[in-house]
Order: C-alpha cells, then sequence, then structure tokens
C-alpha cells in the first residue's frame, strides 16, 4: 500500500500485482493502469491505502486476465480475458454498501405469499362453498374449482416473461395484481359456480405471472454475496402463504359462510403488491439492457448506494449487456445457443415435480391417520411446519454450502424417505411401526424437499440464463412446472389405482436417483459468483 501512495505521488503509471505473498499487493506496470490527473481519486487515496492492503487476487489460467476480489466489506474488482484489464477503474475498490435491498425483496415476496395461499385457500374451502354453490354432488365442478386454477397459472407463467420484458419488472408486478386482486374478489362474492371459476383462473394468472417474476426481480436486485439467502426468501414465503390459508380456514366450523371472507382477504396483500411497487426501483439489469443507462445508475444506487454505482455498471458493461443486441424470442430459447442451459432449467421443474410432492402431501393426512393423529388440520400444519423449517435452513445454507450440493443432498434424501415410505406399506416385518415410519417419511421427504429441490429451482434459473433470454427461459420453466403439476393432479390417482402407492413410491425414488445423476453432471455452481460472470463462463462455454 505504502508503494502505491508513492507511486502515486509521482505521477507513474501503477499498477497491482501480486508475487509470493497473494496478500500484499507490490508495484509493477501491467494490468490496471492507475488514471493521472484525478484529483478527487488522489485525494482519497491516502485514506484507502489499507483497504488496498487486503485486496486479493486469484489467479487464471490465462494469468494477466485474472479474476479480482476484495474481501466481502470492501466489494469486488473483476477482470476477465473478454475485458482489457487497462479499462478497469481503480474505483471499484469499495466501501461497503449503503444501499436498502431488503425492503424492495419483502414488497415482491408479497406476489410470493400470494402465491402459496392460492393454491391453498381452496382446500379447507371446497366442502363449503360446494354447499353454497350447489355443487356439493358434483365432482366434476368442484375439480374445476380447483383445477382451473392451474390452467390459468400455467397460462400466466408463459404470458409473464414477455410482459417482463417488454415493461420491466416492476410495472408488470403492478398488472400482476389486477388478476390477483379481482380473481380473489370474484371468488369471495361469486352466487353461481361460472363466477367462481372466472375468479379461480384469474387467480391462477395472477399466481402464474407472479411465479416466474418474484424469483426474476429477486435474483437480479440482490447482492451477490447474499443472492442465496435472499432467493430462498421466494420459497419461504410460498409456504407461509400456503401456511396462512390454513390459519384462515379454522373459524369455518363454527362459520360455514367464513369461506367467503377466506378468499377477499387475498385483495389486500395485492393491493400491497400494487403499491409498493409503484415505489420500487426497477431492475438495474433490464433498464440497461433496454439502454437506458442513467436511469440504470439511478436504480443501482438507490439498491446499493452510491459507493457501488462504478463496480455495478462497469459489470453490465463488461458482460455486454447491449441494447444493441436484438431482444430474444420465444424461438431463441431453442436455438443451439441458449438450448442446453434453458433444457437445464426446464429438466429441474420436471424433476422437481415427478418426485412425488405432490403424491406425498396429497397422501400425509392418510398416513398421519394411520399413525393416530386424526385431525386434518394438525396433519397439514406438520408438513407445513416441516416445509417451513426446511427452507429457513436452507436459507441460511445457500450461500455457504452453494445451490449444487444442496439439489443433490434434497434428492437424495427425498429418495431414501420415499424408500421408508415405500417399505412401510409393503415389509411385513415393519409392520407393528407402519404408522409411525410412515410419518417419519412423510416428514424427512418435506425436509428434504424444502432444503433444495423446492427453493433451488427458481433461485437457480434466474442465475444461469443470460440477461438476453432471462425472462422468457423463467417463464419457460415455470410453464413445464404448471403443466407437469396438472398432468400429474389429473392422472395421479388412476396410476395408484392401477400399480399401487408402494409401487409408485419406488418410482418417485427413481426419479430422485435420476434427478442426482443429472444434476451432477449438468448444474454449475453459481454460489458468490455475479449474475454477469456467470453468464460470461456460460457464453464462453457455448
Amino acid at each position: 500500500a505504502r508503494e502505491m501512495m508513492r507511486c502515486a505521488a509521482t505521477g507513474g503509471g501503477c499498477v497491482a500485482s501480486w508475487s509470493g505473498d497473494r496478500r500484499l499487493p507490490a508495484v509493477n506496470p501491467c494490468s490496471v493502469r492507475m488514471p493521472t490527473g484525478n484529483d478527487g481519486w488522489c485525494a482519497g487515496l491516502r485514506s484507502r491505502a489499507a483497504d488496498l492492503a487486503g485486496l486479493e487476487m486469484a489467479n487464471l489460467r490465462g494469468g494477466v486476465g485474472g479474476l479480482f476480489r476484495a474481501s466481502p466489506r470492501y466489494g469486488r474488482l473483476q477482470a476477465t480475458a473478454a475485458v482489457d484489464p487497462e479499462d478497469i477503474p481503480l474505483e471499484k475498490v469499495q466501501v461497503k454498501s449503503s444501499g436498502h435491498v431488503l425492503p424492495y425483496v419483502g414488497v415482491a415476496c408479497l406476489g410470493a405469499i400470494l402465491f402459496g395461499y392460492h393454491l391453498g385457500v381452496v382446500n379447507g374451502a371446497l366442502e363449503y362453498l360446494a354447499k353454497d354453490l350447489g355443487i356439493a354432488e358434483n365432482a366434476v365442478l368442484q375439480g374445476w374449482v380447483v383445477s382451473t386454477s392451474l390452467a390459468g397459472a400455467t397460462l400466466g407463467s408463459f404470458t409473464g416473461g414477455s410482459l417482463a420484458d417488454k415493461f420491466g419488472r416492476t410495472r408488470t408486478f403492478i398488472l400482476d395484481a389486477v388478476p390477483l386482486a379481482l380473481g380473489a374478489f370474484l371468488s369471495a362474492t361469486a352466487q353461481d359456480i361460472r363466477t367462481m371459476i372466472i375468479g379461480r383462473l384469474l387467480a391462477g394468472i395472477g399466481i402464474g405471472v407472479s411465479s416466474a417474476l418474484v424469483p426474476l426481480y429477486i435474483s437480479e436486485i440482490s447482492p451477490t454475496e447474499i443472492r442465496g439467502t435472499l432467493g430462498t426468501v421466494n420459497q419461504l414465503f410460498i409456504c407461509i402463504g400456503i401456511l396462512a390459508a390454513l390459519l384462515a380456514g379454522l373459524p369455518l366450523a363454527g362459520n360455514p359462510a367464513w369461506w367467503r371472507t377466506m378468499f377477499g382477504i387475498a385483495v389486500v396483500p395485492s393491493i400491497l403488491l400494487a403499491v409498493g411497487m409503484a415505489f420500487s426501483p426497477e431492475s438495474p439489469r433490464w433498464l440497461f439492457q433496454q439502454g437506458k443507462v442513467t436511469q440504470a445508475e439511478l436504480a443501482v444506487k438507490r439498491l446499493y448506494g452510491k459507493e457501488m454505482v462504478t463496480e455495478i455498471m462497469f459489470d453490465l458493461r463488461a458482460s455486454g449487456q447491449s441494447s444493441s443486441e436484438s431482444e430474444a424470442g420465444w424461438f431463441d430459447l431453442f436455438s443451439k445457443r441458449y438450448w442446453k442451459v434453458v433444457s437445464v432449467g426446464a429438466a429441474l421443474f420436471l424433476f422437481q415435480q415427478l418426485a412425488g410432492i405432490n403424491a406425498v402431501v396429497y397422501y400425509s393426512t392418510s398416513v398421519f391417520r394411520s399413525a393416530g393423529i386424526a385431525s386434518d388440520v394438525a396433519a397439514s400444519a406438520l408438513v407445513g411446519a416441516a416445509n417451513v423449517f426446511g427452507t429457513m435452513v436452507a436459507s441460511s445454507l445457500m450461500d455457504k454450502q452453494g445451490r449444487k450440493s444442496l439439489l443433490i443432498t434434497s434428492f437424495s434424501g427425498m429418495g431414501a424417505s420415499m424408500l421408508l415410505l415405500a417399505l412401510s406399506f409393503t415389509w411385513k416385518a415393519l409392520a407393528p411401526y407402519s404408522g409411525t415410519l410412515a410419518v417419519v417419511g412423510t416428514v424427512l421427504y418435506v425436509l428434504s424437499f424444502a432444503l433444495g429441490a423446492g427453493p433451488v429451482p427458481a433461485l437457480l434459473l434466474p442465475e444461469i440464463f443470460a440477461s438476453r433470454i432471462r425472462a422468457k427461459a423463467v417463464a419457460l420453466s415455470l410453464g413445464m412446472h404448471w403443466v407437469s403439476n396438472f398432468f400429474i393432479g389429473l392422472y395421479f390417482l388412476s396410476v395408484v389405482s392401477k400399480f399401487g402407492i408402494s409401487n409408485v413410491y419406488l418410482g418417485f425414488a427413481s426419479v430422485c436417483a435420476l434427478a442426482v445423476l443429472y444434476i451432477a453432471g449438468n448444474v454449475v455452481e453459481t454460489k458468490g459468483r455475479s449474475l454477469e460472470e456467470i453468464e460470461r463462463e456460460l457464453s464462453v462455454a457455448e
């Protein structure tokens, strides 16, 4: 650090290089040239000299094109072979960000709460609304009330990506609040089955859009160091929404008309989502891609503080996210350039659904009854609590263990739990303990799911997709989620009737094993890396 100050005082072209001791910088005229004549930099140089002593560099194979890293407190200085090292400004050595990301993540998570709430609210209310609407004896129409929201979610997930690309992330959130609020209102005030189905369809479209938009927005505004933790919050709030729907149904036993209030409650967070997003910053990455550089800088300042503007704008420029490249269309997702990474995203959601989470939740009530737990509410609460607890653990581990390792651990645990469930139903030696083992297997499965298979896909997808295709690729992958969810719900009972629940569980265990092999060979680790770093590496790999 003293050498750099001495060099600056002489006005020489100084650079930071590292010799035997990887921590202490020495002066060497090679990669990063200090600008001269910058009075602002020179005035602050002496106060930052101590900071520079903590700078580290991880050498890459190219030698000159290295990756510069500061301690997490001071930000990150990066260069790759695609960027001339002489262009890297030393202003990128930053103090801790003074921005405030968490409030905007919280606003976005209102969409996740609504996602979980709209999915869960119909389970407790169905019996009572069926009596009021005159369909108590019509199982087909009751099925439509449940499944219409899934059909709407499929439509919403595919359209959400195009809307997010055209209007931006925050405006799309505001637009999404319309079907969310209107769907809840129509469902709450329905006097016939037609109005109820329209309301459920609109609510489904809303949660389909938010299912793609929430993880996309959070990933694009979150600092690299905590992006995994904040991304997991999406899944946590979905679980909280489901639990909220369960709790909202408790007064039903004493007040059968309460089901209307249950649906109507969802109007409030929908309005709060729209109002909150009206005051939230747009994604800097979307703004930069649209060529709105000045607005992108303002958004960075609001999110991270003025200290981080230079660094993040440099990363955006270095990633090649220029507005000169035309906006990606849907067919671009299937091109040679993008298909490999898009197929990984779609496969993760297919594995998530085909691994049996819906089957376990569906059969949890009967499993708990076999163990002497007769209360349906208690059974659902236990499953929901396991899901929330597992997601909280995943949130604390996401930026420490990494996405890939958590996925492998999660699917391995799910497979082992499925084997335990299958054996508890078929192995005669375990008959005296079958009820207890089935409950243990169910809870372990849900915990394992919440550790990785639940939260990671929605977090990982916005990280691995290039900015040009990010919104549409996330929407496509979420569309696969909803389509597979719909068909599993449609044919699951028929498959169980034909093959038996034990064989179905064994099939789910096999899917989990295949998922582990697929993830090990195809998924990249994104922990601790900026979206621009990940995009550059995958672009080179392609």
